[in-house]
């Protein structure tokens, strides 16, 4: 017999979207819950990123922001829910982050809060903690959090699926009702048991998809888990196709996965390729090496196939009216330890997939197209990106809309009835379960994240979209055999998510013709 608890408000996902829901809730009275299924709380996409914040800039309007928004997004954006970020999002870091969690964020000599550009912004507006802003943020608003009364923190547990009442119950008149989420299955890795979680309302904040990918800057936990548990009860997913890759990630076999901000070349650092050729104004006239990231990402896989190189350089040797030791310490001490100092020597990078534009679809509360089911920060689609994501908006749209959903669930929450528990069943196991070779899980992943870099990549193409469908179909069959026969794992959890929502991608992708932000396909 399983575990049954019951919270108001259970929460997926650990990053700044679903903490910051998370403590909006608890401090309005709801019992809630976040879980993530890591080892450690802060092991999320928020802990890495490294540039900043958006905030209150210094010559700054919410219409100018909404314009560089919007102009970045290549106007696909939601203009009404990107006017609500613009005007009200500023005002969250400074009564959320700054007063309440107290994130340091840096000051300059005269003890005001520091504010640098990046890339496709018109003024300074980023706040930042070095170059370190997620990993603090991440922690103070995780230490906050744990002081939290009524807000219970679980880690080590995966979420398998979202318990709905037409697609769970026993009693089968429920699946002509309509569908309300009531719960969800989550596997506690250390007792190594499904359990079930009962709440009226679940958000999901699983942030990324970058995992899919065969080179990202995310962590190996961005793999799609909630667009993949919300597609199978039915809610709409939208934009999938438009996947960012970030234009500069370190390029050393030896380091994986680490970023080098755009924040480095908002302070001068420029773009060239193996001949010693500043490029980017090749690319784009005006902006240069501060374009917006699809077109820097792609400018940069062009410079590649031209001069045949497997990386370019960003040159920042020629900074000196900044300390890049003191200003972008975590860069500078992980170039150190693989022998390059950045003061002298330029850096190897590639672009790698960062950050995912589309998601569940949700209005400006949060609500999905499922009663119940909540989406916050990356795995949610409020259509603040468009085509594109802005640099260092990403916090900002999780903050907000995290801290705006949780106000909305605590003004309208409500209780499961009795009878949709009763007729709850316990997960059901496999009858003859089997240890499946991780190695056979592995390879199967590998198979996914080569799928997508070579066929639904930076620049992509009718033949290799469709090549990839067709790859995916066939590896999900076999996904799906292994996930009804094996032994319920992390592993397979998140196996059968990532190839599911890299099938969503891929047929998004397959069915837009037209190229726009970070979809850009050669034939049409």
């Amino acid at each position: 017999m399983a575990d049954r608890h019951e919270f108001d408000l259970i929460i997926i996902g650990s990053g700044i979207s679903g903490l910051a829901s998370a403590i909006t809730a608890a401090e309005n009275g709801l019992k809630t819950a976040v879980f993530s299924k890591e080892k450690e709380l802060a092991e999320c996409n928020t802990f890495y990123a490294q540039g900043g914040i958006v905030g209150h800039g210094m010559d700054d309007s919410p219409a100018l922001l909404e314009s560089d928004i919007i102009r970045a997004g290549d106007n696909l954006n939601c203009v009404d829910t990107v006017r609500l970020l613009t005007r009200e999002g500023p005002d969250a870091v400074d009564e959320f982050l700054l007063k309440k969690i107290k994130v340091p964020f840096d000051r300059n000599e005269g003890g005001k809060i520091d504010r640098t550009m990046e890339a496709a912004h018109s003024v300074r507006r980023i706040l930042h903690v070095k170059d370190r802003t997620g990993e603090s943020v991440e922690a103070s608003i995780l230490k906050y959090a744990e002081k939290t009364a009524n807000l219970k923190l679980f880690k080590h547990h995966v979420a398998i699926d979202i318990i709905t009442n037409t697609h769970n119950s026993v009693d089968t008149q429920e699946r002509y009702k309509t569908t309300r989420v009531i719960g969800a299955y989550i596997y506690d890795e250390e007792s190594d048991s499904v359990n079930i979680f009962f709440a009226p309302s679940v958000i999901i904040a699983t942030g990324g998809i970058g995992n899919l990918y065969l080179h990202t800057s995310n962590p190996t936990g961005a793999t799609g888990d909630g667009i993949a548990m919300a597609e199978r009860i039915g809610a709409e997913i939208i934009n999938s196709e438009y996947i960012q890759f970030h234009p500069t990630i370190l390029y050393d076999k030896d380091v994986k996965r680490f970023l080098i901000t755009e924040a480095l070349r908002g302070e001068g650092a420029r773009l060239m390729n193996k001949e010693g050729e500043y490029f980017m104004e090749r690319y784009s006239k005006k902006l240069k090496d501060l374009a917006p990231r699809d077109e820097v990402s792609r400018a940069i896989f062009s410079e590649m196939e031209r001069v045949n190189s497997d990386y370019v350089f960003l040159d920042a040797t020629h900074i000196k009216n900044i300390s890049l030791k003191d200003r972008f310490p975590q860069i500078y001490s992980k170039c150190m330890d693989i022998g390059l100092d950045i003061n002298h020597t330029p850096i190897p990078v590639v672009p790698a997939a960062h950050y995912f534009c589309g998601g569940i679809k949700v209005d400006s509360d949060g609500k999905t197209s499922v009663p119940g089911l909540f989406a916050v920060g990356e795995a949610a689609c409020t259509g603040v990106h468009g085509a594109n994501r802005l640099a260092s908006i990403s916090l900002l749209e999780g903050l907000y809309f995290g801290i705006r959903a949780a106000n909305f669930i605590s003004r309208s929450s409500s209780s499961i009835p009795k009878s949709m528990k009763d007729n709850t069943p316990d997960w059901i196991f496999p009858k003859n379960e089997e240890e499946f070779d991780p190695i056979l899980i592995s390879q199967d992943l590998l198979n996914i994240q080569t799928t997508m870099w070579n066929y639904a990549g930076i620049i992509r193409n009718n033949k290799r979209l469709s090549r990839a469908l067709s790859d995916l179909n066939y590896l999900s069959h076999r996904v799906e055999k292994f996930y009804n026969e094996a032994k319920i794992t992390r592993a397979i959890i998140e196996l059968r998510n990532s190839v599911l929502t890299a099938t969503i991608i891929v047929q998004n992708a397959l069915s837009n013709r037209i190229s726009r932000g970070c979809h850009f396909i050669i034939d049409h």
